[in-house]
C-alpha cells in the first residue's frame, strides 16, 4: 500500500507540478539564531528559483524537538521542510523518548553550511586566552559555567567534547537559541559559550565579546586569527557544527531531488556567497542519499560522545 500511495503522490507532483504554493520552511530555533539567518538566505533564492515563497516558521524550544516535532508529523507533500542543525543528530542520545524516530520519520535534503563555533567570553572576565581559562577553570573546580542553546543541542555537545578533552569542570545553563546565551555572555552571568559565528561576529568586531578559539577543526575564515581548541592547546577537542535541509520520510524522491537541486543553485549565487563570507560559513553539499548515511553514522559518534560526557538523557 505504501508504495502504491507514494507512485499515486508521485504521478499527481509529475502532472500538477511542484511548487504550486507556498512552502513553510520549519527553524526549530528562533529568529535571529545562525540556523535561522542561514535558512532566510536560502529561502530568498530557492522562492525566486521555484516561483514560490518559502515561509519561514520558528518553532524554538525544546533542543530544536518542538521544531523536528512538527515536521515530523506534517504531510509529506514538498510543501513543510525543515532547516536544522547538528543537533538534529544529538537529540536521540540527549534525550530519553522523543515524539518521533530521527532516523525514520525524516529524509535528508543536503547539507547547507559548515560553521565552526567560537568560544567567547566577555571582556569583563579579564581571560584574553584559552589557556588563561584552563588555568582559571582547574583553580577553582566546578566553579565555571557555559551557555548552550538548549541540553543536547550541537553548542551544547562542542562544549561537553571540550570539557573532556581540556579535562575541566563546568556546568552547563541551557537557553531556548544564541540570541538569549550571547545577552548573558555579554552581561558576564555566565562565563563563555561555543557559539555559532553568525549571532556574535559583530561583538567580537566590537570588542564586546572576546574570541579565545574555534572548536572545529579547521579555522574559520571569518575569525582567521583566532586558532582552534586543539592548536590551544586542547587536542581531541573538535567538533563540526553544520546546518541542513530534511523533509518528512515519505516525501517523494522528485520533490527530494528537486529541493536538493534548488539549495546547490542558491549556494552558487553571488549574494548567498557574500552573505556565507560575513558570517563565517562554508558552503556545504551532498546528495540526498549521502545525507542520509552522514546523520546515521553522526548519531553513532555523538551516542559515544554524550555517553563518555555522562549526559543524562531528559525525560
Amino acid at each position: 500500500m505504501a508504495s502504491v500511495t507514494a507512485l499515486a503522490c508521485g504521478s499527481v507532483f509529475a502532472q500538477t507540478g511542484y511548487p504550486s504554493k507556498p512552502i513553510k520552511v520549519v527553524v526549530p530555533f528562533p529568529s535571529g539564531s545562525t540556523t535561522d539567518i542561514i535558512a532566510r538566505a536560502i529561502a530568498d533564492k530557492m522562492s525566486q528559483s521555484m516561483g514560490q515563497p518559502l515561509v519561514i516558521d520558528n518553532r524554538g524550544g525544546a533542543s530544536g524537538t518542538i521544531g523536528q516535532q512538527a515536521v515530523a508529523t506534517a504531510p509529506a507533500d514538498g510543501y513543510t521542510i525543515m532547516v536544522h542543525s547538528s543537533s538534529h543528530t544529538v537529540s536521540p542520545s540527549t534525550f530519553a523518548k522523543l515524539p518521533f524516530d530521527t532516523l525514520a520519520d525524516f529524509a535528508g535534503v543536503t547539507p547547507i553550511s559548515s560553521t565552526p563555533n567560537v568560544l567567547v567570553m566577555s571582556p569583563s572576565k579579564n581571560i584574553k586566552s584559552l589557556q588563561e581559562l584552563l588555568a582559571a577553570a582547574r583553580a577553582k573546580p566546578g566553579s565555571m559555567n557555559f551557555a548552550s542553546a538548549g541540553q543536547g543541542s550541537a553548542t551544547h555537545l562542542n562544549a561537553e567534547k571540550f570539557k573532556l578533552a581540556a579535562k575541566i569542570e563546568a556546568t552547563n545553563i541551557p537557553f531556548k537559541g544564541s540570541s538569549e546565551a550571547v545577552t548573558e555572555i555579554m552581561a558576564g552571568r555566565v562565563d563563555y559559550y561555543f557559539s555559532p559565528i553568525a549571532p556574535v561576529i559583530g561583538q567580537i568586531r566590537n570588542g564586546q565579546l572576546v574570541p579565545l578559539a574555534v572548536g572545529s577543526s579547521k579555522r574559520a575564515s571569518a575569525l582567521p586569527q583566532v586558532p582552534t581548541t586543539a592548536e590551544a592547546g586542547v587536542p581531541g577537542s573538535e567538533f563540526n557544527f553544520w546546518i541542513g535541509m530534511m523533509v518528512p520520510a515519505k516525501t517523494p524522491r522528485e520533490v527530494v531531488n528537486r529541493l536538493n537541486d534548488e539549495v546547490v543553485k542558491a549556494l552558487a549565487t553571488p549574494e548567498v556567497k557574500e552573505r556565507f563570507t560575513a558570517l563565517g560559513a562554508d558552503a556545504w553539499t551532498m546528495k540526498p542519499e549521502q545525507f542520509d548515511a552522514y546523520i546515521r553514522d553522526e548519531i553513532k559518534s555523538n551516542a559515544v560522545l554524550v555517553k563518555a560526557a555522562g549526559l543524562s538523557p531528559a525525560p
